[in-house]
């Protein structure tokens, strides 16, 4: 399965984002969300940008509505606009999620 989860808080519940098994994982970092692309823990990246084979996209509106630019993004993550999700949707992804 190809699934794109909807990460939409800085706070995440750590056991169901774990447990996501995916043979295509991408992870769209959204509203609250996008802090996981942008600010480190302890020095290190969130956890969040440790999971093993996933992709990682940020929303350039949510970047600018806190503030930040894409020059402040990690590199791991890929910023992307609303229609970019939507084509990651409809071409790339067979399921959503939200968390």
């Amino acid at each position: 399965m190809k699934l794109a989860v909807f990460l939409s808080d800085l706070r995440r519940t750590e056991d169901t984002y774990e447990r996501l098994k995916a043979e295509k994982l991408g992870v769209i970092l959204v509203e609250n969300g996008i802090y996981h692309a942008v600010m480190k823990e302890g020095g290190k990246d969130s956890p969040v940008l440790n999971k093993a084979g996933a992709s990682f996209y940020v929303l350039s509106e949510d970047l600018e509505t806190r503030g930040f630019t894409s020059a402040q993004v990690n590199p791991k993550v890929k910023v992307v606009n609303y229609g970019d999700i939507v084509d990651l949707i409809m071409n790339d992804y067979e399921k959503t999620a939200w968390l």
